[in-house]
């Protein structure tokens, strides 16, 4: 296999999305807008069902992308997230936005689109966009410098495509997973509306419903039924790459589906998460829940919380159903956080012992089922990982 250096620039161009308006964003509708929170920090298309946002007004037929367009995360929106790049799923439905480029004109004797997907989402070309990015406080770049990047590439194309094909078949696995986990999930949190919400748990016919509360039934606030860790970031010089100390999270943008995934570590472990523990973000977006099923460092976007009652399963899908909404709580000029005293002043709904434990019995299994596709997530996501810059660089032939 022979390889050549080329310029990005050499091959495509990069069009910028529409500057949809935002008095016509609404939470339901055909069109979804697209954002930078549509991408995965590792590359690919993420849908996130009720926090989409959609759009009623006028839409340029231009900006309405096809299905298997190639588009890149222009704005970092959380971190790791430049340059990230997606293939749209599904034609006449996502809008091009503004902070996405969309990749047009394409040389298809110098790349083959589906490697070239797989080629934005490289180190050496992450670092090279990151590095040629702009501005403090949100970091931009622009087709120009993406113009710029430089990469070393099969000259075959075909063989481009079978790298392409190789990669894509573990990302096939790591979607169905991940579909799995999402209708696990789903059952669960239906379940928990129907006894919680909706208050048709077993044996409600015999009780009496008092101001929205079940007789024997009590609400509480956040801090009386759980212990809560606020996180705190450590300086700078304790992080890592190199697996030294415990892995460090500052938020949620580096979460998988339901577990975290993690690629820094801290050597100071003074606000730690415990196996089991739910995550909550405190910062944007305040409100995504997760579970960890290791030892972490939480930075100050973070709370971890474990109920004291013994009822975590319980806990997370109450949280689940409080938070139904990303940012539903919290101020800030910049971005959306949730205080101390807010998370701790959470209300929920406290079941009785009886009901609490038939619903984990019921819950339980499926979330020992989803426990089990993450880490073969997990395990797929690793040997990707391993291969993907092996077989870009020729290391590896397939």
């Amino acid at each position: 296999m022979s390889w050549r250096e080329i310029c990005l620039g050499d091959a495509f161009r990069v069009k910028h999305g529409y500057a949809f308006k935002s008095q016509y964003f609404s939470d339901d509708g055909h069109y979804v807008v697209l954002t930078p929170g549509n991408f995965n920090e590792e590359g690919g298309f993420r849908v996130r069902p009720g926090k989409d946002r959609f759009y009623s007004g006028d839409i340029p037929e231009d900006f309405v992308l096809v299905e298997g367009d190639l588009i890149v995360a222009m704005t970092e929106q959380g971190p790791g997230l430049l340059g990230s790049s997606a293939l749209v799923p599904e034609g006449g439905r996502y809008l091009h936005n503004q902070r996405l480029g969309l990749i047009q004109h394409l040389d298809e004797a110098l790349l083959d689109k589906h490697f070239l997907y797989y080629l934005f989402n490289t180190r050496p070309v992450r670092g090279q966009i990151s590095g040629s990015a702009s501005g403090t406080k949100v970091r931009h770049t622009a087709p120009e410098r993406i113009y710029r990047v430089k990469a070393t590439v099969p000259e075959d194309v075909q063989e481009q495509k079978v790298i392409a094909r190789t990669l894509a078949a573990y990302d096939e696995l790591i979607e169905n997973n991940q579909r799995r986990i999402q209708l696990l999930e789903q059952a669960a949190r239906l379940l928990y509306k129907e006894w919680f919400v909706h208050l048709r748990f077993p044996g409600h016919e015999h009780v009496t419903i008092t101001g929205g509360v079940p007789e024997g039934w009590e609400r509480m606030k956040l801090s009386e039924i759980a212990d809560i860790t606020m996180g705190q970031s450590p300086k700078s010089i304790y992080y890592n790459e190199d697996g030294n100390g415990l892995p460090f999270h500052q938020g949620v943008t580096n979460f998988g589906v339901r577990f975290p995934s993690h690629q820094t570590y801290c050597t100071v472990q003074n606000r730690l998460a415990e196996p089991g523990d739910i995550l909550f973000s405190v910062r944007a977006p305040v409100g995504r829940i997760n579970i960890t099923t290791d030892k972490i460092v939480i930075g100050r976007g973070l709370a971890a919380i474990r109920s004291k009652l013994g009822q975590q399963n319980l806990l997370f899908y109450a949280l689940k159903s409080h938070f139904f909404k990303e940012d539903m709580m919290g101020g800030g000029a910049i971005f959306a956080a949730i205080t101390k005293k807010d998370l701790h002043g959470v209300e929920l709904i406290r079941a009785p012992d009886r009901i609490a434990e038939m619903f984990m019995e019921h819950v339980q299994p499926i979330d020992l089922q989803i426990e089990n596709l993450q880490q073969t997530i997990d395990d797929l996501t690793q040997a990707r990982d391993l291969l993907l810059p092996r077989l870009m660089n020729g290391e590896v032939v397939v």
